[in-house]
C-alpha cells in the first residue's frame, strides 16, 4: 500500500473520528472503531504509517505484545494495517494537523498545515510523543560525525555486520540493541555512566550473560567525551570516573539516551497539559474538551504506563464512548469477536 503526500484540495473529509497520529495505537484505534462501525481518518506528519516503529526502529523486537512472544517492530506495524483493511480508513500523510476548531453543530474541524480540512464529531489524538528528537550527548564536534559513524536510531541491523559498535545507554533501547546486535556486529561495547541501568531486569541480566560469554564488552561509570576520524569516526575518547581518559577504536557510536518530546501545535489547542502530555479521565482517555481522547504516550495519568498494550487498552474504552457521541440515539451493544467474527459485525 503507498500512502502518497494528499494533493491540495478545497473539500473537507467528513468522517465519524479523525486519528491524530498513526503509530500502533492509532491503528489499533481503527480496529476498535471498525468493530463498532465507526469511520476512521488518520493524520500523521510522516509518509508512512507506524510511527516511531517505522521511522526509528522497525528492526527492533517488542516482547510485550499479548500473543506474541517477539515480534519486530516493523511487522507489527504491518499485521495492524492488515488488521484494519477491511475497515477502509482515510489517510493524510505528510501531514501536520495544525488547528482544530469547535463547530456550530458540535462537531471538530481539523486543519493541516496545507490547510487540508477534515471535520468529525470526535478526534482521537494518538500523537505519540508528538514531535521529537533524540537527546545528544554533549560532544562539541559530534555534528560533523552524524550519519558517517554516529547515529541516534538504529533503522538497519544490517548495516552493523562485521562492524566495531559502541552504544551508549542505560535504558531498555541501549540494553534491546546490545543484545540484538551482538549477533551481528563484530565487536558490541556498551558504556553507561552508572553501574545501575533502568531498563527492564531481564534485559540486564541478558547483557550481563553476554559479557561473561565474551561477546559484549561492559563499561560503567563511563561516558563518551570526544570523536577522532578523518571524514568518517575513528577513535572514541572514554572518560572513566576512576581510571582516567583511554581511547576507543569503533566503527560506529550509537548514544541512545532517549527523546526530547515536543507538543508541537497540540500545546495551543485548549487542552490539559501536564509536562508535555495531555491530561485524560481514565473513564475513558477524554479530555477536557468534548469529543476530544487521548490515547497512547500523548496523555497522562496517575499510574499512566508508556506500553503499546496500555494504549490499545486506551483506544478500546474511548472508542465505546466514541460510540455514543456518534450515535447518541442508539444503544451500543458489546458483541465478542469470536461470536461474531469481522465481516459479520
Amino acid at each position: 500500500m503507498i500512502f502518497a503526500p494528499p494533493f491540495m484540495t478545497t473539500q473537507t473529509i467528513e468522517t465519524d473520528i479523525i486519528i491524530i497520529g498513526a503509530g500502533p495505537v492509532g491503528l489499533f484505534a481503527v480496529f476498535e472503531a471498525g468493530l463498532l462501525k465507526l469511520r476512521c481518518h488518520i493524520i500523521d506528519i510522516l509518509p508512512q504509517p507506524g510511527g516511531q516503529l517505522t521511522e526509528i526502529y522497525p528492526k527492533k523486537p517488542i516482547y510485550d505484545i499479548p500473543g506474541c512472544p517477539g515480534v519486530l517492530a516493523g511487522d507489527l506495524v504491518k499485521n495492524l494495517l492488515k488488521q484494519i483493511e477491511p475497515f477502509k480508513p482515510g489517510y493524510t500523510m505528510s501531514e501536520r494537523a495544525e488547528s482544530i476548531e469547535r463547530q456550530a453543530d458540535g462537531r471538530w474541524l481539523v486543519t493541516t498545515q496545507r490547510g487540508i480540512r477534515h471535520l468529525a464529531p470526535v478526534i482521537f489524538i494518538a500523537a505519540g510523543l508528538g514531535s521529537f528528537e533524540p537527546r545528544k550527548p554533549p560532544i562539541d564536534n559530534i555534528h560533523a560525525f552524524e550519519d558517517h559513524g554516529v547515529e541516534y536510531f538504529v533503522r538497519n541491523p544490517e548495516m552493523y555486520q562485521g562492524q566495531r559498535v559502541v552504544i551508549a545507554g542505560g535504558g531498555d533501547s541501549a540494553l534491546d540493541w546490545t543484545i540484538y546486535l551482538a549477533n551481528i556486529a563484530k565487536e558490541i561495547t556498551l558504556i553507561h555512566r552508572r553501574t545501575e541501568f533502568r531498563g527492564a531486569l531481564d534485559s540486564v541480566e541478558k547483557v550481563q550473560h553476554l559479557v561473561e560469554k565474551g561477546r559484549v564488552r561492559l563499561i560503567t561509570n563511563a561516558q563518551i567525551t570526544g570523536l577522532q576520524g578523518n571524514g568518517k569516526l575513528e577513535n572514541l575518547t572514554v572518560l572513566h570516573d576512576t581510571e582516567g581518559e583511554s581511547q576507543l577504536p569503533t566503527d560506529h557510536f550509537v548514544p541512545l539516551f532517549g527523546l526530547t518530546p515536543k507538543l508541537g501545535p497540540i500545546a495551543d489547542w485548549g487542552l490539559g497539559i501536564d509536562k508535555n502530555a495531555i491530561t485524560v479521565n481514565t473513564l475513558d482517555y477524554a479530555t477536557n474538551l468534548p469529543g476530544i481522547f487521548a490515547i497512547g504516550d500523548i496523555n497522562t495519568y496517575p499510574g499512566k504506563l508508556k506500553l503499546i498494550l496500555c494504549g490499545f487498552h486506551e483506544a478500546t474504552l474511548a472508542c465505546q464512548s466514541a460510540f455514543n457521541i456518534v450515535h447518541p440515539d442508539k444503544k451500543l451493544s458489546f458483541k465478542y469477536t469470536t461470536v461474531t467474527g469481522i465481516e459479520g459485525l
